[in-house]
């Protein structure tokens, strides 16, 4: 992703902005305003010139920070599970496998949590922050499988769904360092509304991956990634399919996880299997498939 020409500092991800069109002239009004005051003045011409970067794309330290806050929003009404082996396990596997993918690095760097819930979920949220109930781990009985998961939530982030999903429910830019100065120089009501903006943004991004998940395109375009990364990295692909299976034998419809965020798993069986069609299978020698068994029975085999 291309970054913006002036990096923007820190106190960013602590803003939001509505659109340029409909904040540009109460801005400029606020600049009338204030006019003779140089300092206010100022403080405004750097806020409307900040709101005209709107169009601009978001940087990797912005998609950090979004991604922090949403993966906050969701944790607030889970609790994360505490086993440090299973955690520590997660996070070795998913950082390897995020080397076989396009994007192997993100600023912050991709972090794994498992939620510590019975339900069959997941989440990718922006910049690499991934989330995974115990539920779902439970649809997996091998490394390979763990490593389908791993991979479709990668896939996610590699994709930058999250992003999207941002963009869909409010998010289009924030104002640069300078916008909380003039909030409290000029006192404008439009613009102390900049303030509260980004919260509404995070809170919609959130109930779209909580409510109603990445669109049905996104995911199986997430799963077929998967299939690549998983195979460039040792795994047979065909794992994908079994996990699937699995899943599919365990959601109930109507259901608050899975069942209500994701594309029907017969759906998901049906194109992952056309892609494997013909594809050569993926065989670890008998070696690396015992100590991959090894390594998930002493990291999961609670779960």
């Amino acid at each position: 992703m291309k970054p913006m020409t002036r990096p923007l500092p820190v106190l960013f991800i602590l803003l939001g902005v509505i659109g340029c069109s409909s904040m540009g002239g109460s801005l400029l009004g606020t600049v009338m305003d204030v006019a003779g005051d140089p300092n206010k003045r100022a403080a405004v011409q750097q806020t409307v010139e900040a709101v005209q970067t709107a169009s601009q794309e978001i940087t990797p330290e912005q998609e950090y920070y979004i991604g922090r806050a949403v993966a906050a929003n969701i944790l607030a009404t889970r609790k994360a599970y505490s086993e440090q082996k299973a955690t520590d396990y997660i996070n070795v596997l998913g950082r390897s496998l995020t080397l076989y993918s396009d994007r192997p690095e993100t600023f912050g760097g991709y972090h794994f949590l498992i939620m510590d819930s019975g339900e069959i979920n997941a989440f990718a949220a922006p910049g690499g922050l991934i989330l995974i109930s115990r539920g779902l781990l439970r649809c997996a009985d091998t490394e390979e499988t763990v490593a389908a998961i791993l991979a479709h939530e990668i896939s996610h982030v590699v994709l930058k769904h999250g992003l999207k999903a941002i963009s869909n429910a409010r998010w289009t830019a924030a104002v640069q360092a300078g916008a909380n100065a003039t909030v409290q120089v000029a006192g404008s009501p439009e613009l102390k509304q900049l303030t509260g903006t980004f919260k509404d943004s995070i809170n919609d991004i959130t109930n779209t991956l909580v409510n109603s998940g990445y669109s049905r395109e996104q995911e199986l375009q997430a799963d077929q990634m998967a299939l690549v990364i998983m195979r460039k990295a040792g795994y047979d692909p065909q794992a994908f399919d079994e996990m699937l299976t699995v899943m599919k034998s365990k959601l109930k419809p109507g259901g608050t996880d899975f069942a209500k965020t994701h594309p029907d798993p017969k759906v998901r069986i049906a194109a992952v299997e056309k892609t494997l069609q013909g594809q050569p299978a993926v065989t670890p020698a008998s070696s690396a498939e015992g100590a991959r068994q090894a390594r998930y029975r002493a990291a999961l085999g609670a779960i």
